[in-house]
């Protein structure tokens, strides 16, 4: 069947077995969905819930980890309900998860330290001294991760320093994928992919990193043992047997990182493609199969796979900037909002705004970065505020874009994905003009599930290789020449901002 032929969605009457039932584990909403044999997002069978993040302003992003495996179960109870008899053609669970989150276990298998989010940033105060106790340069080159507060490293150390009792406790550390695992397995183990995200995995070696582990205040004994994406458990423990009959003996595939997966669903596989996905937060990401010898600075290199690499930068804002402006703004209906955004000539604003609610990851990665709008007058109108938000995100994508293609073929396809930013025509429109680059828009429905449903596929042997997958690739969205020359200017200014708050 040709891809052309292909829709990038799917009745259950047209779905063709075997079908993978994969569960999206982000931020912002837990999601189980189905596809088929060929990637297809199977409509009308879609489970839903939102999770409880706490944050505070003093840096906390932090859940209950028993509460969101509540949600999770809940989640797959919807979703076989409304799979209906389909669930008997259910082949496999595929599972992506947020990443860089990390929750402690006591001896008895008892939560012994919250989880704690890639957005936590109370441990900024820690990055100085593995700056002083490490060579960054090399560690980097080692690990593909800076030293910054979205990282293990510096948690570790922070929860080791404020909350010393409980860490004392602390036998297992381990990210809400692999509590999910073993919770339903009784025994765990942690992708290359999710391993790669927290900062402690060599992406050479496929090991736990002793250099840094000799440094901090746990051993390889307090991490679970590493394996590979094609390596899935079977054999739920009975009480989940019996709950959920369908996927008791199907194999479960082990978590991977959300980024790795958003690439693969959105058919940037290989390096000829660049995945610009914006959701929550926002990615620059590619996969290579080649070593990656030497890293640039404002990067960081992950892992999809024990064969494939994932070189990129990733912003702590996106989606959230746009929804936290919107809401501080009150600016009503996103329809009335969009017809007037795009009203608005380019940077004629007369604002800078470094868009660091989070702090920073690429490419600067001063996690204890504020955010910063420069500029306001009494003229100043709410829509213009967006409008320089919206631009200033654009910017920070076009910096990370810079350091990455030097690693890849001189013109790679940017392929673009998110539900932040195909909700926004203008925003879109704007990230052309910002890249000076032509975008194609992802026509996969849900591409980070269908990227865990497609490497699930893979590895039961239903592909080939993931590149046999269907390609659903849309439309172009062309920059306008001259205001890419507008928005260079514009990220001068806004370098030069960030460099004198430094």
């Amino acid at each position: 069947m040709d891809d052309n032929d292909i829709r990038p969605n799917v009745s259950t009457a047209q779905a063709e077995p075997p079908l993978i039932l994969a569960l999206d584990i982000g931020t912002s909403s837990f999601r189980a969905l189905l596809f088929d044999r060929f990637g297809r997002h199977v409509q009308g069978i879609e489970a839903r819930v939102r999770p409880e993040i706490r944050t505070q302003p003093a840096g906390a992003s932090e859940a209950d980890p028993q509460a969101l495996l509540r949600l999770i179960f809940d989640l797959i109870d919807d979703a076989l309900t409304q799979c209906g008899d389909l669930s008997h053609n259910l082949a496999a669970v595929a599972i992506d998860s947020f990443v860089n989150n990390v929750l402690g276990l006591d001896a008895a298998g008892g939560v012994s330290a919250l989880l704690t989010t890639y957005a936590d940033t109370r441990s900024s105060g820690e990055v100085p001294g593995l700056k002083a106790d490490f060579a960054e340069a090399e560690t980097h080159n080692r690990t593909g991760c800076r030293f910054h507060p979205s990282y293990l490293p510096a948690r570790l150390r922070w929860l080791h320093r404020t909350q010393p009792d409980s860490f004392a406790v602390t036998r297992h550390w381990l990210s809400l994928g692999e509590y999910l695992e073993l919770e339903l397995f009784g025994e765990t183990a942690v992708s290359y992919s999710t391993a790669a995200w927290t900062g402690l995995l060599d992406r050479r070696k496929l090991a736990w990193d002793s250099p840094l582990l000799e440094g901090l205040p746990i051993t390889e004994a307090d991490l679970s043992p590493l394996t590979d994406l094609n390596h899935p458990r079977q054999g739920l423990r009975p009480d989940y047997a019996r709950r959920w009959p369908d996927l008791a003996e199907i194999p479960w595939f082990p978590a991977l990182g959300d980024g790795a997966a958003a690439n693969i669903g959105s058919g940037c596989w290989s390096s000829g493609r660049v995945a610009l996905t914006v959701g929550t937060t926002s990615a620059l990401r590619a996969v290579v199969t080649e070593d990656v010898p030497e890293l640039p600075t404002g990067l960081w290199c992950y892992r999809v796979d024990g064969r494939r690499s994932l070189p990129g930068g990733a912003l702590t804002e996106g989606g959230m900037l746009f929804a936290w402006m919107q809401e501080l703004l009150r600016l009503g209906d996103s329809r009335t909002v969009e017809r007037e955004l795009a009203a608005l000539p380019p940077d004629g604003h007369g604002l800078t705004v470094l868009p660091f609610l989070a702090g920073e990851r690429s490419p600067g990665w001063a996690g204890d970065r504020r955010a910063a709008i420069v500029g306001l007058t009494q003229a100043t109108t709410p829509l213009e505020i967006v409008r320089a938000g919206l631009e200033s995100v654009a910017y920070r994508i076009a910096l990370v874009f810079a350091q990455l293609r030097h690693l890849l073929p001189a013109d790679p396809e940017i392929i673009v994905s998110g539900g932040a930013l195909l909700a926004s025509p203008v925003w879109l429109q704007i990230m052309a003009d910002a890249l000076g680059r032509p975008l194609r828009v992802s026509r996969a429905e849900e591409a980070t599930a269908r990227g865990a449903a497609l490497l699930a596929l893979e590895s039961l042997g239903v592909f080939g290789s993931i590149t046999d997958a269907p390609d659903f690739v849309g439309e172009q969205v062309r920059p306008d020449l001259a205001r890419t020359e507008i928005y260079r200017q514009a990220i001068v200014r806004q370098q030069q901002l960030y460099d004198k708050l430094a």
